[in-house]
């Protein structure tokens, strides 16, 4: 086949093309700027190349063969998938699938409200999306880019450090009726906690409340008791309805705290050492596609408006 479409034919094939539009080797000549007769001997030498006709030379028309229509068909179809993209090339215009992980909690209350800027941006890029926990490992070859919360230790992976988590206690308002005091940590001692037994890889299931209180030096205090969540969301759920007090990751609030279905107790707002990060092998942004993703990705996160000041409440 390379021998049969040396590039004289191709030159030929595309004198056919606009020949098989116009149905007329004059009208041709006129768009190529060139003799009625050097269209005609050049489809002539396609023919013999071929092996086949393409047109029927008719007293006063030209007539493609059916080999020839066949041909048209699938030589106009290629030059027009060659010209639109040429076309979006030029326009910037980018399209294929990229896959991207996340973990669920950051992919459903950070990423997801944020996607219709990237359709937006890129209507021709498909996302895959794919929601794992960051206690899995990251597999070279599953994805093209990977949003997890980790120390940003990542052997053989390269990473592009996000923002770092902060948490904090947050709780309903209406949690704080009708109860004692809750303005200062140990008063927790009087309300029921919420975990997320998730919250990052390595740590244990109550691993979010101790690094909290140890760090406000609050004195001892039970922080092993209270109802456990292995999703991040489930646990906000439950201190919205009421149910206790839970620990925020502050990437995570979206409006919560600035309409009043929660407040922040206590004022601090304690680094947890972990940050999100987008993970990828050390050649995935040569794919300008993957690089268009990830730097809107981290264009977003330099954009971040914090869910407001943490209002402080406490019983009435």
């Amino acid at each position: 086949m390379s021998r049969l479409l040396h590039a004289q034919t191709h030159a030929w094939l595309k004198v056919f093309a606009i020949s098989a539009r116009h149905l007329s080797f004059t009208r041709a000549a006129e768009e190529l700027h060139v003799t009625t007769g050097a269209v005609s001997q050049q489809i002539k030498q396609l023919e013999e190349r071929l092996g086949f006709k393409l047109f029927r030379r008719l007293p006063r028309r030209l007539e493609l063969t059916e080999e020839g229509r066949r041909l048209a068909d699938v030589v106009e179809e290629a030059y027009q998938s060659v010209g639109l993209e040429v076309k979006r090339l030029r326009s910037g215009v980018m399209s294929g699938i990229i896959r991207v992980r996340s973990v669920p909690a950051f992919l459903s209350k950070w990423l997801m409200p944020r996607l219709p800027r990237l359709q937006a941006r890129f209507p021709d890029i498909e996302l895959q999306i794919i929601a794992e926990d960051s206690s899995l490992s990251l597999r070279e070859g599953e994805f093209d880019l990977a949003i997890d919360l980790n120390d940003g230790h990542y052997p053989g992976l390269a990473i592009t450090p996000l923002m770092e988590e902060v948490i904090f206690p947050v709780c309903a308002p209406s949690l704080l009726r009708h109860r004692p005091s809750l303005s200062r940590p140990e008063e927790l001692a009087w309300y029921p906690l919420l975990h997320d037994v998730t919250a990052w890889r390595g740590g244990h299931p109550y691993a979010e409340w101790e690094h909290y209180l140890e760090a406000v030096d609050a004195p001892p205090l039970n922080a092993r008791r209270g109802y456990t969540f292995n999703r991040h969301r489930l646990t906000m759920e439950a201190a919205v309805a009421g149910m206790g007090v839970a620990i925020a990751r502050q990437a995570l609030l979206t409006n919560e705290l600035s309409t009043g279905a929660l407040i922040a107790p206590f004022p601090q707002r304690i680094p947890t050492g972990k940050r999100y990060g987008i993970v990828h092998t050390s050649g995935a942004l040569d794919d300008r596609r993957v690089a268009a993703v990830h730097d809107w990705i981290v264009e977003e996160a330099n954009r971040v408006i914090p869910d407001g000041e943490p209002r402080v409440g406490s019983a009435k």
